[in-house]
C-alpha cells in the first residue's frame, strides 16, 4: 500500500521581511513540493507580491477549508485576510506585521489540533514584531506550547544538514545561563533530540553534551559544573536509554560533529550551537520546534530586513525546513494512523 503524502501548512512569514519571497522560490521547486501536499497559509496580495519579488509566476488554486488540502494536483492557497497591503513597510518591525504572524500560525495550529495537516513550515518571522502585535511568550516556541496545550518540555533543535542541536536554555540572558544547567534539563534536552532525530529518520543517534566551562572545567579547575552537574546527568541519559557521551570541550566538539562523529549535540546555552551552526553554514540551517505535537520547521536564519523586497534572498534554508517538515509529517501522520488502527 502506499504512504499517502503528508500534508504540509506553508506561511508567508513577517510580510516585511524575505518571507513571501522565499516561498515563492520554494514553490517554484516542482522537486521539493513533491513531497507533501503543500497548502499555503496566509494573504492572496501577499502571496502575489512575494512572486513579484522572488521573479516566479505560479497560479495556487484557491481552496475555502483545510478538508480539500489533501490530495491536490499541486500546492494550493488557504486565503486569510490578515493584513492590507498599505500597512506593509518592507524592512521595518510593526506590530501590523507581528499581529498577521500571529493569526496565520494561530489558523495553522488549530488545523494541527483537530489533525487536518500533518507539519507547519513557516517562513521567517520577527520576534520584536511580534511581541508589539501581542506575543506575551519569550518566543515562538513557547507560544505553540500553549496554544497547543503542551505540558511536558519544550525545545529548539538546531539543524544544519546531518547535525542537530538542542539547548538546555534557549531566549535568557547569558548572566542566567549557568543557572539552568541542571541534570533534569539536560536529560530533557537529549531525550528531545534523541526522538526527535528519530523521527526525521537517524535509527540510532549519536548524540554528545557539551561541556558549560572552558575545556569541560580542567579537572574543576575551571568550574564543577562537569563534575557535579553534566557528567552525572549524562550517566543519568544513558541508564534511560539515551546513549549521550560527554561532556566534551565546545571548542573542539563541533569539528568532531561536523566530520560526522556526532549526529547531535546537546548545548548548554543559546550562543554555544548557533554561532557554531551559523557559521558552518549559514545559508542551510534550520530551526525545528521541539517537544510539539507536531512538527514545526523554519529556517534558522531572520527576515533579512535589510535586503527585503529586493530580490536577493536564497531559499536554500527555507527548502531544508521544508524537507524536515515533509520527512517528519511523514512520521507524524504514520504514528497517527498507528494510534487509530490500534
Amino acid at each position: 500500500m502506499t504512504q499517502a503524502r503528508p500534508c504540509v501548512a506553508l506561511t508567508l512569514g513577517d510580510p516585511a521581511g524575505i518571507g513571501p519571497e522565499l516561498v515563492a522560490r520554494l514553490l517554484a521547486d516542482r522537486e521539493a513540493v513533491a513531497q507533501a501536499d503543500v497548502v499555503v497559509v496566509g494573504d492572496p496580495w501577499l502571496w502575489q507580491e512575494g512572486q513579484r519579488v522572488a521573479g516566479t509566476r505560479l497560479a495556487l488554486p484557491e481552496i475555502a477549508a483545510w478538508d480539500q488540502a489533501r490530495g491536490q494536483a499541486g500546492p494550493v492557497l488557504l486565503p486569510l485576510e490578515s493584513i492590507q497591503r498599505e500597512a506593509v513597510e518592507y524592512g521595518r518591525v510593526d506590530a501590523a506585521c507581528g499581529a498577521s504572524v500571529l493569526k496565520v500560525l494561530a489558523h495553522c495550529l488549530d488545523a494541527a489540533r483537530d489533525g487536518r495537516i500533518d507539519a507547519i513550515c513557516f517562513a521567517p518571522l520577527n520576534k520584536l514584531a511580534m511581541k508589539q502585535g501581542g506575543l506575551r511568550h519569550e518566543d515562538e516556541l513557547h507560544f505553540f506550547a500553549e496554544y497547543l496545550a503542551v505540558r511536558g518540555d519544550v525545545c529548539e533543535f538546531n539543524t544544519l544538514g546531518q547535525l542537530w542541536t538542542s539547548r538546555i536554555s534557549s531566549h535568557v540572558p547569558l548572566s542566567e545561563a549557568a543557572s539552568f544547567v541542571t541534570p533534569e534539563r539536560i536529560l530533557s534536552a537529549t531525550r528531545l533530540i534523541h526522538d526527535a532525530l528519530g523521527a526525521a529518520g537517524v535509527a540510532t543517534p549519536r548524540i554528545a553534551v557539551a561541556a558549560l566551562t572552558p575545556h569541560a572545567g580542567e579537572g574543576g579547575t575551571c568550574g564543577r559544573e562537569e563534575i557535579d552537574i553534566i557528567a552525572p546527568a549524562v550517566k543519568a541519559c544513558q541508564d534511560a536509554g539515551y546513549p549521550a557521551q560527554g561532556p566534551f570541550p565546545a571548542d573542539t566538539l563541533f569539528r568532531r560533529a561536523r566530520d560526522g562523529e556526532f549526529d547531535g549535540i546537546v548545548t548548554m546555552y543559546h550562543d554555544q550551537g548557533q554561532i557554531a551552526l551559523k557559521l558552518l553554514g549559514f545559508e542551510r540551517g534550520v530551526t525545528v520546534q521541539g517537544g510539539l505535537p507536531i512538527p514545526i520547521t523554519t529556517p534558522a536564519h531572520g527576515t533579512a530586513f535589510d535586503i527585503a523586497g529586493q530580490g536577493k534572498a536564497s531559499a536554500e534554508a527555507m527548502r531544508h525546513a521544508f524537507a524536515i517538515a515533509c520527512r517528519m509529517g511523514a512520521h507524524h501522520a504514520r504514528q497517527r494512523g498507528a494510534n487509530v488502527a490500534g
